[in-house]
């Protein structure tokens, strides 16, 4: 399985030596510039590991660190800082970091953080416990969904079939994929379960809300993304 890296980092020379070296090695990377942008992408997409600068635009690593801890994603984190004093390092530490490296650094010793972090989620990405998208939150451990702060309760299997169209946002996903994953059985022509359950969300989860989230791909399938298809 190819694993996701999200590196936050504004210097764009310094980022493209990244995204380029860690592509070689085959991982899938994902570059975000400032901290506002990598702590949006981190809250909402999941990553095997964050490569996160101290000092960022708009917000700082610190900052960003300490939002992700607080909001329950626990993605391994490696800290780059220019600062290499104690008290930095104690610092990015204490906010919530796994490893530090500073700069400049050596590619093969950042190939060796990234190894000995990505042990963690060997066996995949760290689970998130909350999901987002646009004003919608799923709190997958309280089986709780809210939107622009209100709570929305639904059934369990509204909650799954939710689950499952927000861990594969932006995804288009057949009735068969959804009956397979959601229901756990094969797919029967003479079914129209997940399209009645589509529904069901729709007027709990999209109906007096803008953006509209849950979208029909005809022929195809369903998609949940923010942006109009």
């Amino acid at each position: 399985m190819e694993k996701k890296i999200l590196v936050v980092e504004d210097e764009a020379r310094l980022a493209e030596m990244l995204q380029r070296g860690l592509k070689e090695e085959g991982y899938s990377v994902s570059v975000a510039m400032s901290g506002t942008m990598g702590l949006k992408m981190a809250m909402d997409f999941p990553f095997h590991l964050i490569i996160l600068d101290l000092m960022l635009p708009e917000i700082s690593g610190l900052e960003v660190c300490k939002k992700l801890r607080e909001n329950q994603v626990e993605t391994p984190i490696l800290m780059l800082t220019a600062l290499d004093s104690p008290e930095n390092i104690v610092t990015g530490l204490d906010s919530g970091a796994d490893d530090y490296l500073v700069k400049p650094f050596n590619f093969s010793e950042l190939n060796a953080r990234i190894r000995t972090l990505t042990r963690r989620s060997q066996n995949g990405i760290v689970p998130q416990n909350k999901i987002r998208i646009a004003d919608l939150e799923v709190d997958l451990i309280e089986k709780q969904v809210t939107r622009s702060g209100n709570k929305i309760p639904l059934t369990a299997t509204e909650f799954r079939l939710l689950e499952f169209l927000t861990q594969n946002q932006k995804r288009v996903l057949s009735r068969i994929e959804i009956l397979e994953n959601v229901w756990n059985i094969d797919f029967n022509l003479g079914t129209n379960v997940v399209d009645v359950y589509i529904n069901y969300l729709r007027k709990k989860v999209d109906k007096d809300y803008e953006p509209k989230l849950i979208h029909t791909i005809i022929g195809m399938g369903y998609v949940l993304k923010e942006d109009e298809v």
